[in-house]
């Protein structure tokens, strides 16, 4: 895989049984990229090994007084600087595209899981955490991976050099030979307490961006109620926490590069006195004792290699944690090998008992908006995590946890309480896979955005007036709360699915245009499955059909206004009368009941 053929076609389904694991799942599926990045390293890293000897050679040749050998040398040399000019040109590309294309594997499998669970990931993951794995956790990831054949042409080097040292001069090649090993074994032991560190690290680092993200997403509530100091206090506080964290972790790894500093220099030491020693007892020539203190010198290079992957496993390790325990979510129930068509025809859930006739405008009534909102979700086939085992919802008698997933999302449509603007033009919004029934110009009149149209018309300075043309700023943060959700819904009645669902679509408009989008939304959707969940009169008294659910099942059944006088839990719903006003309702009831009884009697 190269970077221009980005992305994949299929990025393969992980191993995400732990971090390791996924780590090592990377590293078998680009196998190619990894054995061509280990070649070019040989390359490059023996024509670093190589450079010591054809030094000692010129140096042996110049005290013999030999042109030929010189001539040799020279020649070995020049050969080894284009070894490493090509390798590390080569080297470096081949591991920059092992790190692209793991970190934009690792993206688009996050990417596939949050299309598969929807806004339910963010119920069983916190925002922040899916934040943090997505940014900064997939660079981490990406790194490991690419370090891994720079590492290996590394050890390989190593091991070629000592031994080749052992052959040349075995006297001071046993002394490498011994003392390079003790050079790479001499920080394992700081290893462990360096990683818990690093990992404490990290999981502060990711409590705070969760707190970031969380804080930044309520912010305009919080400046509301006068708590955006309280949270503020609290962000200062994690980032200070990750600072002291950092630090400590900070100071471990320049330990470890103390050592991999200190180390080395004795060695160096180590056969300059030897090598002195048997060099003026005419044991081994200059020539031989400048190729082994030239070759430990640069040895260094690639011993450098043995530190960075450390470093890069033990930050690496808790992102592919991250990242794994979000790829391991799962539908709560996988599709059927039964092929079906697009069902259609009644929607009913077995859990509730609510059924929503096919084309038909329901609506729903639940007491506790936490509640609406679960049960919006399993209406569209997203059943909550830690749910028990429950029947699956049906349309038209097919179980939607049984569809594939591209059927049932196009099946069944679920807009939520806070439905997400992305960045970009009106008409880019609007352009959503649809069946092509219903026009942008139908689905923005009956979701009575004309005002909204205006506002996007003036405010442009490059659309010439065109609001289909006008930017909307990320997560239509220049609109009021009123506009983003109108938008929001012309936005999910383009797209005509079998079965709408929308969970309080009028919340944050006024009463007036909440009517008109009573009938707007009613009219437009006619022969068509539409299911508001609401406590709104004006929407519920344009239902065909409304069922009042309380404490998990349905309590009720009818129109609004049979329900609004019969059924005292509805009321309370829909009226928002308390309890003590429901008792003093119930009381005058019967006092009119008993005076009526009595004038009967008189």
């Amino acid at each position: 895989m190269q970077i221009r053929d980005l992305p994949y076609p299929d990025p393969g389904v992980p191993d995400a049984r732990s971090g390791p694991r996924f780590l090592l799942w990377l590293g078998r599926n680009q196998l190619g990229g990894q054995l061509r990045s280990l070649a070019w390293g040989l390359l490059h890293f023996c024509g670093v090994a190589g450079l010591p000897l054809g030094v000692g050679q010129a140096v042996q040749a110049v005290v013999d007084r030999s042109g030929s050998r010189l001539a040799l040398a020279g020649t070995l040399i020049v050969v080894c600087g284009v070894a490493i000019t090509v390798g590390d040109t080569m080297l470096h590309r081949t591991a920059v595209t092992n790190w692209i294309t793991a970190a934009a594997r690792v993206q688009q499998l996050l990417a596939g899981k949050a299309a598969e669970l929807g806004s339910a990931l963010t119920r069983r993951v916190a925002a922040g955490e899916v934040v943090a794995v997505s940014t900064g956790d997939v660079e981490k990831i990406g790194w490991f991976v690419e370090a891994v054949s720079r590492f290996a042409a590394a050890a390989v080097t190593v091991v070629l050099v000592c031994v080749g040292l052992v052959l040349y001069e075995p006297e001071l090649g046993l002394v490498v030979a011994i003392g390079v090993p003790a050079l790479a074994l001499a920080v394992l032991p700081l290893l462990p307490r360096a990683t818990r560190r690093a990992d404490i690290q990290r999981e502060k680092a990711g409590k705070a961006t969760e707190l970031a993200a969380d804080t930044v997403a309520g912010l305009r509530v919080l400046r509301g109620i006068g708590g955006e100091e309280l949270f503020l206090d609290r962000y200062r506080q994690a980032s200070q926490e990750v600072r002291r964290a950092a630090v400590r972790s900070a100071r471990m790894w320049s330990l470890i590069s103390a050592i991999q500093v200190l180390m080395p220099g004795l060695l160096l030491i180590t056969v300059i006195w030897y090598g002195a020693g048997l060099a003026r007892d005419g044991r081994i020539g200059i020539g031989e004792l400048v190729t082994a203190f030239s070759a430990v010198t640069l040895l260094m290079y690639p011993l450098r290699h043995f530190e960075e992957i450390a470093m890069a496993y033990s930050f690496s390790r808790p992102s592919a944690k991250r990242a794994a325990r979000v790829l391991a979510l799962r539908r709560t129930t996988e599709p059927s090998d039964v092929e079906y068509g697009r069902p259609s025809g009644d929607l009913y859930d077995p859990a509730t008992g609510v059924v929503a006739p096919a084309g038909r405008f329901t609506a729903v009534v639940c007491g506790d908006p936490d509640a609406a909102g679960l049960l919006a979700e399993r209406l569209g086939g997203h059943p909550a995590a830690d749910a028990e085992a429950a029947a699956s919802v049906l349309l038209g008698g097919v179980p939607l946890d049984e569809l594939a997933l591209e059927t049932a999302r196009a099946a069944v449509l679920v807009q939520d309480k806070d439905p997400v603007l992305l960045s970009g033009t009106l008409r880019a919004l609007l352009d959503v896979p649809s069946s092509g029934t219903v026009s942008a110009e139908d689905a923005l009149a009956a979701a009575q955005c004309g005002d909204v149209l205006d506002a996007l018309a003036s405010a442009s300075l490059d659309a010439d007036g065109d609001p289909m043309r006008t930017r909307i700023t990320e997560r239509g943060r220049s609109l009021s709360g009123g506009q983003r959700q109108r938008l929001a819904l012309a936005r999910s009645l383009v797209t005509d699915p079998e079965v709408l669902v929308l969970d309080e679509p009028t919340s944050a408009v006024d009463s007036h245009t909440e009517a008109r989008i009573s009938e707007g939304v009613k009219g437009l959707r006619a022969g068509r499955t539409t299911v508001v969940f609401t406590s709104s009169p004006l929407l519920l008294d344009h239902a065909d059909r409304v069922v009042f659910v309380h404490d998990g099942k349905v309590a009720a059944v009818g129109v609004h206004r049979e329900l609004l006088e019969g059924t005292a839990g509805y009321r309370a719903v829909v009226t928002r009368e308390t309890e003590e006003e429901q008792l003093i309702g119930i009381t005058a009831i019967d006092e009119l009941d008993a005076l009526e009884e009595i004038e009967e009697s008189a």
